[in-house]
């Protein structure tokens, strides 16, 4: 039977029956990968404290005899990411990021860049590199990018103005349309989100940078939220579906802003 051994990212687990889990691992050169763990959650020698969410592992599976799932054999861990883990609104980034790319993934398709592009971000998410909402701004922009669905954002989606050309401090975005709109091409019953040029700035930077880079920046709070306003408009779009993660994360933000307020 054919075994494949590859480094891999645990994006999701489910219960199978009393002793089973089916695991959703996204692999650095096989793509997305689901496969079942036999015994799993009542062996504490095979897989104890290895299959944790968000985790990457060394993994070798196996093919099953009949149509089934692909076996996991073995299980090794490389980065535990345990600081994710430890805390809620860390766990809550990372559940977002990595329902994103299960969405958007098929399986056995490979994608290097994007691997290489949430494993960095889960790794300065855990080491705290980045705060959680500056790390989410530059994982979505990338992602984007990445997979060929970026917002357009240095000229206006309907008639091509340059963006720096306008007036306006503030200029309106057009979700289906794919990027922003200047004044002139914004209809005037059209209702929609705006965003600021120090926002669209941003999210500029953020397309071009690389972690290191983004690291070093200082956004100011207005900016952070209102590009995350709209990359979490944005990209659920453009997926097609309703992420349970972001609603989640957003009930979480709500509730901190409450206890600030307070």
């Amino acid at each position: 039977m054919t075994c494949i051994s590859t480094r891999a990212i645990v994006l999701r687990k489910i219960e199978y029956g009393d002793a089973d889990l089916i695991i959703t691992l996204f692999s650095s050169d096989q793509g997305k990968l689901t496969v079942i763990a036999k015994g799993a959650k009542k062996s504490r020698k095979r897989f104890s404290g290895v299959l944790e969410l968000f985790s990457t592992l060394n993994i070798v599976t196996r093919e099953s005899r009949g149509r089934g799932l692909p076996i996991l054999q073995e299980a090794s861990l490389i980065y535990p990411f345990v600081n994710i883990r430890s805390g809620i609104e860390k766990t809550a980034y990372a559940s977002y990021w990595s329902e994103i790319v299960n969405v958007w993934m098929v399986d056995g398709q490979k994608q290097p860049g994007l691997y290489s592009l949430l494993e960095s971000c889960l790794d300065a998410l855990d080491q705290g590199h980045m705060t959680p909402d500056i790390l989410s701004v530059f994982f979505q922009i990338q992602f984007m990018k990445l997979c060929g669905f970026g917002p357009t954002l240095f000229h206006c989606t309907a008639c091509c103005q340059d963006m720096m050309e306008t007036q306006s401090p503030y200029m309106a975005v057009d979700i289906a349309r794919g990027g922003i709109l200047c004044h002139n091409c914004q209809p005037k019953s059209f209702s929609c989100q705006n965003l600021s040029k120090g926002t669209i700035k941003l999210l500029q930077w953020m397309e071009k940078a690389d972690a290191v880079r983004a690291a070093r920046l200082r956004p100011t709070p207005c900016s952070i939220h209102e590009g995350l306003d709209f990359l979490e408009s944005f990209v659920p779009h453009h997926l097609g579906k309703q992420l349970h993660s972001l609603t989640f994360l957003r009930q979480l933000r709500a509730v901190s802003l409450n206890r600030h307020v307070c």
